[in-house]
């Protein structure tokens, strides 16, 4: 096994995670452990039973390249594959994530080969933003082939490979396994509530605050399908040395676990994917302070003691009432499981127990996310107001007081009034993934199991009378719905999840409102020399900085747009290109030569910039190392990061808006594109998504859960975006 001397590379780049404190000893994994992110639920089972196989053998032998059947490439057409390329012949060696070259090296490729993600050259292959037709290669490539991501298309349908339509006979054949599967999942579910009680158990007696977290970004943590691509794409570069970097903050349950990194979320018990469930902060009991989200959770069943901000005396009321609220005190006793003791915990209601996941730095002391800080600093946290305040009040983004009203209801009897928080923790983030599974849904859990819902064709109209009344009898459905009841049934709690995401966007849009603030249009100019104009974009709150968090994926801009009096466009800018990014030079489009920069653009993504080799810098979506050595692993920074505030390899451009302050946005149009009396109508939007399409070309190579595509992923975040502001006005050109 080789060990990094020193930096070896040809870029220097960042890399996201794992990094150690400078002398502090660390561990290199094992070559299996190394080996094991590409082993993921994309893989083909042909291919992951030669990969099973080499990983192995790798422990009797230091290094050896992994080296795939042109046929077991993970871009290859294939019905059980992830990723479909829009071809059916064989990907060049180059689409391959486990290339078989001399280095053996998984990150490492010759010079000309174009492994950088945004470069554009002939040789086209390893570019995931490459846009040569002739390749084949790029799935977010807009061709004849029908791979643009803003076509609408049937792929749309989020479904598991193959669309689940079996015959009667491949269904009878599947049934003994399907059964012990479910007997599998029902033991082993059983196993984990006993230590981390699923939020589904406490629903029975907090209804309204599940219904607030069930289609909330805490609740979407875990089954969000771009994070966990993000999170298998960086372990792969890094020889799974990011470790659980990521996926300790989105899942703090399944991490405490022991689970795998890599399994799929249709495979986890219900309290694992519940990602920032109950017990995630009701089951802690120590001030961890800023640790990036490594924190213990306590384990008990339902009857153990639970973590609050006000104590057990009314817990202890309700106890010595049995015969008022049916409670039991152990498994033993008749009546309604509860838990026993409410310990007061009241660094749960301080901003310091959100900083515990919030402020994330990395170990090598870069700082991802600066959330905690950034609040430390203004003039919010000097009067006292604190996180809890703004996203757990009666409107979400503003200190606006709390509701009151009974914290349980405890067989169908409220308990005393008290001041209530929201759990609702409306944020940037929305879900693309079936409505069967998300929101969270006592008796959608119950009803169907995750792989059934994901077969179930609500966009053809299942389970309304439009379409039950004019199906055919030839129509084949899936075994689990092929009861024209259970699809009524189905029907019904479709209709309770829409509710449930159309009060969430509402949240969503409001707390985005309220953060970020436009201006009206200010007219600089308007005669013979041409239309000058500007707008301010305002930072609305004085707790922290906006966009904040994963800040360098937020992608929040300006669409401006001048027409003449037919309506014709004159100017434009924040405009999309036909994959659905801005112009900007991250935009496929843009670098392929085919659309130009956007150079007005208004943007307040932050971007990663890292250090070249000769010490110039440039961006970079993933900022991932890229490393010659046979097993590339994560390294330590060599120098004290306190010499320079951060790493030397990579920093990160914030164009985020400090509180209370404001951004101006300018715009000239040149007088050859106006004409003098006529009357031009201006247009201004402030809008919000929360990623760029260009972050899933970059890390489409690990796969997506449920079967979803990179252009599902992609067409389904560019329809969630929401438009915060317009601002308009019409001026006549002297």
């Amino acid at each position: 096994m080789t060990f990094f001397p020193g930096f070896q590379f040809r870029l220097i780049l960042l890399s996201l995670g794992g990094f150690t404190m400078l002398g502090t000893a660390f561990s290199i994994p094992s070559a299996a452990d190394q080996a094991r992110p590409a082993i993921h639920h994309g893989l083909r089972a042909d291919a992951l039973a030669r990969l099973e196989n080499y990983v192995s053998d790798l422990d009797r032998r230091e290094t050896a390249p992994i080296v795939l059947a042109a046929d077991d490439t993970l871009l290859e057409e294939s019905g059980d594959t992830l990723l479909n390329s829009p071809d059916d012949t064989a990907a060049s060696d180059s689409d391959n994530l486990l290339p078989g070259d001399d280095s053996g090296d998984l990150l490492a490729a010759p010079a000309e080969s174009g492994d950088d993600l945004l470069t554009s050259d002939d040789s086209g292959g390893d570019d995931l933003l490459s846009g040569g037709n002739e390749s084949g290669d790029d799935l977010l490539n807009a061709d004849g082939g029908g791979d643009d991501l803003l076509q609408p298309s049937d792929e749309d349908n989020l479904l598991l490979p193959g669309g689940g339509l079996e015959t009667a006979e491949e269904n009878k054949k599947k049934e003994p396994a399907i059964r012990q599967q479910a007997a599998n999942e029902a033991h082993e579910n059983l196993f984990i509530e006993s230590k981390y009680p699923s939020a589904n158990t406490c629903a029975t007696c907090h209804p309204r605050q599940y219904e607030q977290w069930s289609a909330s970004q805490h609740a979407y943590a875990q089954l969000s399908p771009v994070y966990m691509a993000m999170q298998t794409a960086i372990n792969i570069k890094t020889s799974a040395t990011n470790g659980d970097f990521c996926i300790r903050c989105h899942n703090p349950v399944g991490m405490n676990l022991g689970e795998s990194l890599y399994v799929t979320n249709l495979d986890r018990p219900p309290t694992s994917r519940e990602g920032i469930t109950c017990v995630a902060c009701h089951r802690v009991n120590k001030n961890y302070g800023k640790i990036s989200g490594r924190f213990a959770l306590e384990q008990g069943d339902i009857f153990s003691s639970v973590y609050g901000p006000s104590g057990n005396q009314e817990l202890s009321r309700v106890l010595n009432h049995p015969e008022e609220y049916r409670v039991s005190k152990s498994k033993d006793d008749p009546g309604r499981s509860i838990h026993t003791q409410a310990k007061r915990f009241f660094t749960l209601t301080k901003p310091s127990f959100c900083g515990t996941c919030h402020d994330v730095t990395l170990l090598n002391g870069f700082r991802l996310e600066e959330a905690f800080a950034e609040y430390k600093q203004t003039p919010a946290a000097k009067r006292g107001e604190t996180c809890q305040d703004c996203h757990m009040g009666k409107i979400q983004g503003v200190a606006s007081g709390y509701d009151y009203g009974p914290a349980a209801v405890v067989g169908d009897v409220p308990t005393k009034n008290r001041k209530l928080t929201n759990h609702a923790f409306a944020g940037p983030d929305y879900s693309i993934i079936h409505p069967g599974i998300f929101p969270h849904n006592v008796e959608a859990a119950e009803f169907k199991t995750l792989r059934e819902w994901l077969q179930f064709r609500y966009w053809e109209g299942w389970g309304t009378d439009k379409f039950e009344d004019a199906v055919s009898d030839s129509y084949k459905f899936p075994k689990a719905w092929q009861s024209v009841d259970d699809r009524y049934d189905a029907r019904a709690i479709l209709k309770v999840q829409f509710e449930r995401l159309g009060k969430m966007r509402a949240l969503r849009e409001q707390v985005l409102r309220n953060g970020f603030k436009l201006s009206d249009i200010s007219i600089l100019r308007s005669d013979r020399n041409g239309l000058k104009f500007s707008v301010d974009v305002r930072n609305g709150t004085d707790g922290h900085a906006v966009p904040t968090g994963f800040d360098a994926e937020r992608l929040i801009f300006l669409k401006v747009e001048v027409r003449d009096r037919h309506g014709k466009i004159v100017y434009v800018s924040g405009d999309r290109d036909p994959n659905g990014d801005v112009r900007d030079s991250h935009s496929l489009y843009v670098h392929n030569g085919e659309l130009p920069l956007d150079k007005d653009l208004f943007s307040l993504q932050s971007k990663f910039l890292v250090r070249m080799l000769r010490g110039g810098e440039r961006e970079q979506v993933l900022a991932i190392n890229t490393s010659t050595d046979v097993l590339p692993f994560v390294r330590p920074e060599t120098r004290a990061t306190t010499i320079y505030g951060r790493p030397r390899g990579a920093r990160k451009h914030k164009q985020t808006i400090e509180p209370n302050a404001s951004r101006t946005a300018t715009y000239n149009i040149p007088p050859d594109r106006l004409k003098p009396g006529e009357t031009y109508s201006i247009s201004v939007s402030l809008i919000s998504q929360m990623v760029p399409v260009n972050l899933i070309a970059a890390i489409q190579g690990a796969g997506f859960d449920y079967g979803m595509s990179p252009a599902q992923i992609a067409r389904q975040i560019v329809r969630g975006s929401s438009v915060l502001w317009t601002r308009r006005s019409k001026v006549r050109i002297d």
